[in-house]
């Protein structure tokens, strides 16, 4: 699963890719489907991270953990501290919600039905040139020529 989810690029997004990658994440029925079952999945729960995804720092002295983090959390409007109040070491979550998180690999939930409807769209699409061309290279064209001569 891990495999298929790096090799289709779901988990990082275009802007990181060379120019060609980006043309086959986006032709890739896969990337759809995988996109649509990754935000269904993991989107809308809240985040807690386990100790070793921590980050862990040492505020200025003088300052809590809060009141030094207290900028760059509401800039970046995502994580949160385990102790706001603590002064010597400060352990910081990167998110607080899954949707930050698919933010950042170009995912997201109210896309889920549009990109299974393409994948949708890319079976039926390959059916459809299936019986085509099975009815170009299998069906005797003499018969059309044989029903007009009588």
């Amino acid at each position: 699963f891990t495999m298929a989810l790096s090799f289709n690029g779901v988990l990082v997004s275009p802007n990181q890719m060379p120019r060609f990658w980006i043309f086959m994440y986006r032709v890739s029925p896969l990337t759809y489907l995988i996109d649509a079952l990754l935000a269904t999945g993991v989107a809308n729960a809240k985040v807690h991270c386990s100790p070793y995804e921590l980050r862990q720092f040492t505020p200025p002295a003088g300052q809590t953990c809060g009141e030094y983090m207290a900028p760059y959390i509401t800039m970046a409007g995502t994580g949160y501290l385990t102790d706001v109040s603590a002064t010597d070491i400060c352990h910081f979550c990167q998110f607080s919600e899954t949707n930050d998180f698919l933010a950042t690999v170009s995912s997201k939930y109210s896309r889920r039905w549009r990109n299974f409807g393409i994948f949708i769209c890319f079976i039926a699409i390959n059916y459809a040139f299936g019986i085509f061309f099975y009815w170009l290279a299998r069906v005797p064209k003499s018969l059309g020529k044989l029903s007009k001569k009588k």
